[in-house]
């Protein structure tokens, strides 16, 4: 049987992309789409094979793009090449082991977890606004900015330009989440870095002059011991902004529409709070905020049972992986006490994603206060929508009722 379609764009893919999925996996695991051009993994031991293995595949998109574009459009996209390839999520070892030993102390649970009680007043405040209007749009009300003001403040950024950071980032995730709903992916996106390197680069320079206990200046503080360059500095600033929010959000989202669309479980999670850290495990597992991670091949490697070649790229499908009926039983129902939980949301290996301990303790709170102030929600319309996107999954909006 054929698949219904090869369109990952296509609007019942955006909508359900888990059964989309399903039958993949069912069909072809290690499967060649002609339309997108490369290799779709759906099989968790296959996904796993992938991330693990980063002498055999590159997550360097920057480099691969480069060769597709002419010199022109390489000079004319330059903001994104300038930035996004100093991006960690972009380098292969060693440069990203570099990357990876500095920033990482920022990032390791310990380090997260004394800032729990920040989120959970960020948390309580916006709440304490929301829960007397009866109504919210999750996404625009909450989830947004809980990890937006969390990020900004541990940064030692200002949050009173929030809305135009919001914007930024989202001209940017037109590019990174490889949106199709934008024929000027690019050119929005050189609109958003250069917006976020000139707004962020006089608060390094502020951090560089009046050191303070806070991320940016740690990273200027790397600079000066020859650990990052200043270009690494700038894009990495960026990144914290873009990618400490953007995800986060979509996880909080989604997992609040996972959670209404079940009460039985907001319920329980109501009556027993101390599930909260399997509940958000379960959530990043049942509809995470990214679908997939792109990898090239780097010399021809086999995997279940076909072999890919030299250049080839290939669409690593996490949620795919994430609903494997052979790693997962019962895979397509919500169980937030599902133990063990081995999903791969936060992708796996060397690029298993750096802000993991900060993404879950932002959720945790999030789904905590939502549970314990607000009876369960009533979505309130029978058509949400989401970016089209390959990457990510990202609602556009979220209204309930409760």
């Amino acid at each position: 049987m054929p698949l219904v379609t090869d369109d990952l764009m296509a609007p019942d893919v955006m909508t359900d992309p888990h059964s989309y999925y399903r039958q993949m996996r069912e069909l072809d695991p290690v499967f060649f789409n002609e339309r997108w051009g490369g290799w779709m993994l759906t099989g968790y031991d296959d996904v796993v094979q992938v991330l693990r293995d980063p002498d055999g595949f590159s997550s360097d998109r920057m480099r691969f793009l480069a060769r597709e574009l002419s010199e022109a459009d390489r000079q004319r996209f330059a903001p994104i090449f300038d930035v996004l390839s100093q991006w960690i999520v972009f380098r292969d070892p060693p440069d990203h082991t570099r990357l990876r030993i500095v920033l990482n102390k920022a990032f390791t649970p310990k380090a997260v977890e004394r800032y729990r009680p920040r989120v959970r007043a960020i948390v309580g405040d916006l709440l304490g606004e929301i829960e007397g209007k009866g109504r919210m749009d999750v996404v625009r009300d909450f989830a947004y900015l809980v990890p937006l003001t969390v990020i900004l403040g541990l940064m030692g950024a200002p949050d009173l330009d929030r809305d135009l950071i919001k914007q930024w980032s989202e001209q940017l995730g037109v590019f990174f989440f490889l949106r199709a709903d934008e024929p000027r992916r690019r050119e929005i996106a050189c609109e958003g870095v250069t917006s976020l390197v000139e707004y962020l680069t006089p608060i390094v320079e502020e951090k560089r002059a009046h050191p303070a206990d806070d991320l940016l200046t740690a990273l200027v503080a790397a600079q000066e011991r020859g650990e990052l360059s200043e270009q690494e500095v700038i894009a990495t600033c960026v990144l914290l902004v873009f990618g400490g929010h953007e995800t986060t959000m979509n996880l909080i989202a989604n997992g609040t529409l996972a959670l209404a669309r079940h009460p039985e479980e907001w319920e329980r999670l109501k009556q027993q709070p101390a599930l909260i850290e399997s509940a958000v495990e379960e959530l990043l597992r049942y509809d995470g905020p990214v679908k997939a991670t792109v990898r090239w091949v780097k010399h021809d490697v086999t995997v279940g049972g076909k072999t890919l070649r030299d250049g080839d790229r290939a669409l690593v499908v996490l949620s795919a992986a994430n609903r494997d009926p052979q790693q997962f039983t019962d895979p397509d129902r919500l169980e937030l006490t599902r133990s063990p939980n081995p999903h791969v949301a936060f992708a796996h290996g060397i690029h298993v994603c750096l802000g993991a301990s900060l993404a879950r303790m932002e959720a945790q709170e999030a789904f905590l206060g939502l549970t314990q102030r607000l009876p369960v929600p009533v979505v309130a319309t029978d058509e949400l929508e989401y970016h089209p996107a390959v990457v990510s999954r990202a609602l556009k909006a979220l209204p309930v009722e409760f």
